[in-house]
């Protein structure tokens, strides 16, 4: 058995609105996302993690994808989220549990199946691209002080999945300060492999990134 998180407990504070019910070509943000991992057949069980207020709300939006049997009070932190996405699991534990952030609705369920199928065979994987800009590192005053090289630099994204137990042990140990599966992971000694793809999977994080995203759904 396979198992999915879906990370939906952020406060939009960047956004200045609540992103995840902003409208997306008729539907909101949140429900890409939903209906992605419900469509997903390595995906068996679901779990949706949502801020403690949102409880009842969120329990309404998921109850249309049955894979989302478990609805779940997030934390402060979105590694807090995650792990307590983990435990709801605990009672009949996954082989693998794929983690994504409901602010990425361009996610498709081919994508998930990707990322599964390299956890599989690796332990664990993220999707990934690769840094393109020039990087430079900026000092305490803002001043670029430090060209950071390319070479073997990749971003993250999300979904990112890994054996449920490496999951689990990793986050228990090292989930203050996690940014993401893929950091904690590595704090505790795995090395997941980057699955690079050529989908659009950005996440939203500022008004301009809705009218981006929907362009890229409606030419789908």
């Amino acid at each position: 058995m396979n198992a999915a998180i879906l990370v939906a407990a952020g406060s939009s504070v960047r956004m200045g609105f609540d992103k995840l019910m902003a409208p997306l070509c008729g539907k909101p943000v949140l429900e890409w996302s939903l209906r992605a991992i419900e469509d997903c057949p390595g995906i068996d069980h679901a779990v949706l993690v949502c801020a403690t207020t949102r409880m009842a709300e969120f329990t309404e939006r998921a109850a249309a994808f049955p894979k989302f049997r478990d609805i779940v009070a997030g934390g402060a932190e979105r590694s807090v989220s995650v792990l307590r996405g983990l435990q709801a699991l605990a009672t009949n534990p996954p082989n693998l549990v794929a983690v994504h952030d409901a602010a990425r609705p361009l996610v498709t369920s081919a994508l998930i199946e990707k990322i599964l199928l390299a956890a599989a065979s690796h332990g664990a994987a993220s999707a990934a691209h690769l840094a393109t800009d020039s990087l430079h590192r900026a000092d305490a005053t803002g001043a670029l002080v430090e060209t950071i090289p390319r070479v073997n630099l990749l971003a993250m994204e999300t979904p990112q999945a890994s054996r449920y137990d490496l999951l689990l042990a990793a986050l228990e140990a090292h989930h203050a300060g996690a940014t993401d599966e893929v950091s904690a992971l590595i704090a505790n000694g795995i090395h997941p492999i980057p699955v690079l793809h050529e989908e659009p999977n950005f996440k939203i994080t500022f008004p301009r990134d809705l009218a981006q995203v929907e362009f890229f759904l409606q030419a789908s």
